[in-house]
């Protein structure tokens, strides 16, 4: 009688763990950018095509030039990314590089990136960032009031403003570096 070798209870339990990852990483990564996020986003968004929604506060980690709050008042004639996120967020501790990237090779072109801590606790953003190496500036958003002015339903959440204050796109899951870069771009 000829014996069939079997998996390990182990090998499956491995497999199905596996799939489970990837199912995740799908769910929380690609599936927004299908339906909420990606193309979809930069043209229907609510905001798009309209000035951005002002904001005041206080700065938590990497301060702006010595100042202890940002207002979007203060960055005028710059190109804004407002990264919306919060330090339990799987998905927005994948993004912090790309976007800490991005915003020191396009620091001196006139972008200016702000980190927006949402929907946490507080004491916790800036401890994370600087342990992280995160450059940008890092405001705590307690409230939530300025999530809720941007329309930010997901995290993490890219807002890119123009130079001239309109929204430009919004971009809900982790954005890689190229799509990042050409939105910028667009900015400039």
């Amino acid at each position: 009688m000829v014996e069939r070798s079997r998996p390990a209870p182990e090998s499956r339990d491995s497999v199905v763990t596996a799939v489970i990852v990837v199912g995740l990483v799908l769910g929380t990564a690609v599936l927004p950018r299908l339906f909420a996020g990606g193309a979809l986003a930069a043209t229907q968004a609510p905001l798009v095509g309209k000035p951005a929604p002002a904001f005041s506060l206080p700065i938590v980690a990497n301060g702006l030039d010595g100042k202890g709050a940002v207002a979007l008042a203060d960055l005028k004639g710059s190109a804004v990314i407002l990264d919306f996120w919060a330090t339990w967020c799987g998905p927005c501790r994948a993004e912090a590089p790309i976007v800490n990237s991005v915003a020191n090779h396009f620091r001196d072109k006139g972008l200016t990136v702000i980190g927006i801590n949402t929907n946490d606790r507080a004491g916790l953003a800036g401890p994370w960032a600087r342990a992280h190496h995160i450059d940008y500036p890092i405001a705590f958003d307690s409230g939530g009031e300025a999530a809720s002015d941007y329309g930010v339903t997901a995290m993490p959440t890219l807002v890119v403003i123009s130079r001239t204050g309109e929204v430009i796109a919004v971009r809900e899951g982790i954005t890689d570096a190229d799509e990042l870069e050409s939105l910028v771009r667009k900015a400039l």
